[in-house]
């Protein structure tokens, strides 16, 4: 035999051999899945619910006109401090002081006929009290006329006294008759005008009265004409000028409104809380805030208020006021108040929170990626299924579970059902099922996906190869 064929020979003999043994190679890691691992640690966790929204004062107001009229002076800027009951601005009040004047003269000459009815009716009081003492005097001399009358009488029938005598008797008697009944008549002539006096005073007392409720009318709507601030705080909106006629109680009109005050000592972030997260939200939670117009900053603060009415995203309004029910994703306000605000601080800047639900120390964890879950069918291997299993059989085994593979000594995928907690930004927190120290699987997402109870398993955690450049 030639070299030459003796070297093809050999040449194919050793590829032979070594595609026996790649072969076997094959072979004997057939069904074995790569798999990356981590282990199953003890570590403090932090459940954060994230949500965004904007900066607003706890407490503003809207200050309104109360009465129509051209703006004379606006005694303030935007974003300047003002104090309770300090004037603000100024509308147009010349017909309103004319107003206050009229019902103030008017309130001095119904004053003035009052004071002339009191002492009319304090003269006829007088007068009244003078007569019923002449109408007692005049009484008493006509019991003693009377008495002088009757002696007369018998004196005159027993012939001791003359006619004329008895006559100037009778005269003298009849006369004071004459003046008792006309000062009784004076007595009831003056009550009647003491009953007039009193009514003119009161007429003049009722238009007191209502003099003075219309003074306190055009008053109170003079003082409308002042704008002043119904609390400490600063403005923060001043959308009129000078010259411009503000209108009172017209909804949705700029013309309506003067400015803005708000109350800067306490400043919130109010936040849009996704619906699946706001069951965890509480009051007094902590959270931390990151102004967007304030970058490298954050401002920690505590949750003051949850809203219970669902908000539609796509609108922003309330959920119960739509006419279609409607699938789409809901948020929930919550208001959190920052423990110390910035100076530089404004109203409306966008905001980003993170609040704090649930702390958990030294607990065991395993990272988020390495929970799956399979049904009770699945976990159960070929020669442990049923051939023809009955009904409650198959719903047992539709059942699914949570829980992570573990890596067992021998190479094998263990599923372990879990108990978990808390859910931290990477993280779970796991009550039961795993230990510290368990190797359990972590990646890759498709193996974590389609892996089977007890697989064998070949675990590579070396990183992977950095992305080749662009060209």
């Amino acid at each position: 035999m030639k070299t030459k064929w003796k070297i093809v020979i050999g040449v194919v003999v050793l590829l032979l051999i070594a595609g026996g043994v790649l072969g076997g190679i094959k072979y004997s890691q057939r069904g074995i899945v790569t798999v990356q691992t981590g282990k199953v640690i003890r570590e403090d966790l932090a459940s954060v619910v994230t949500a965004s929204g904007e900066i607003k004062p706890r407490n503003y107001i809207s200050i309104g006109a109360e009465y129509q009229g051209q703006l004379t002076d606006i005694l303030v800027k935007e974003g300047d401090r003002v104090k309770k009951g300090q004037l603000l601005a100024r509308i147009d009040e010349a017909q309103s002081q004319a107003d206050v004047a009229a019902q103030r003269a008017a309130l001095s000459s119904a004053e003035a006929d009052a004071a002339a009815s009191e002492a009319a009716l304090k003269a006829g009081e007088d007068n009244i009290s003078a007569l019923e003492a002449t109408v007692a005097r005049t009484k008493s001399d006509l019991e003693r006329y009377q008495k002088d009358f009757d002696r007369g009488q018998s004196l005159f029938k027993d012939g001791l006294i003359p006619r004329s005598d008895f006559e100037q008797r009778v005269a003298l008697f009849e006369s004071q008759k004459a003046q008792v009944t006309e000062a009784e008549s004076r007595v009831v002539q003056a009550r009647a005008q003491l009953a007039q006096s009193r009514a003119q005073l009161a007429s003049s007392q009722k238009k007191i009265a209502q003099t003075q409720a219309g003074l306190t009318r055009v008053d109170d709507i003079l003082k409308k004409h002042n704008v002043v601030a119904p609390i400490d705080g600063r403005v923060t909106d001043l959308p009129v000028r000078v010259g411009e006629t503000v209108v009172p109680g017209v909804q949705n009109s700029a013309a309506s409104t003067i400015m803005t005050i708000a109350d800067m000592s306490i400043i919130t972030a109010e936040v849009k809380v996704d619906e699946t997260d706001i069951v965890n939200v509480a009051l007094d939670q902590p959270a931390e805030i990151s102004v967007d117009a304030i970058p490298n900053r954050t401002f920690t603060g505590h949750v003051i208020e949850i809203g219970n009415t669902a908000i539609l995203r796509s609108t922003g309004l309330a959920a119960s006021t739509s006419t279609t029910s409607s699938q789409e994703a809901k948020d929930f306000k919550v208001v959190i108040a920052m423990d110390n605000p910035p100076d530089e601080i404004r109203p409306g800047l966008s905001c980003t929170a993170k609040i704090t639900t649930a702390t958990r120390k030294n607990i065991v964890a395993i990272p988020i990626q390495a929970l799956t879950t399979r049904t009770k069918g699945d976990l159960l291997s070929d020669k442990d299924k049923p051939v023809n299993p009955d009904p409650a059989t198959v719903k047992a085994n539709k059942e699914e579970l949570q829980g992570v593979f573990v890596v067992t000594p021998d190479n094998k995928a263990e599923f372990r059902k879990l108990t978990t907690g808390i859910t931290g930004a990477t993280d779970i927190e796991v009550l039961s099922g795993a230990n510290a120290g368990d190797e359990i699987i972590t990646g890759s997402y498709q193996v974590i996906r389609s892996i089977r109870n007890g697989a064998t398993v070949k675990v590579d955690n070396k990183p992977p190869p950095p992305p080749k450049p662009t060209t």
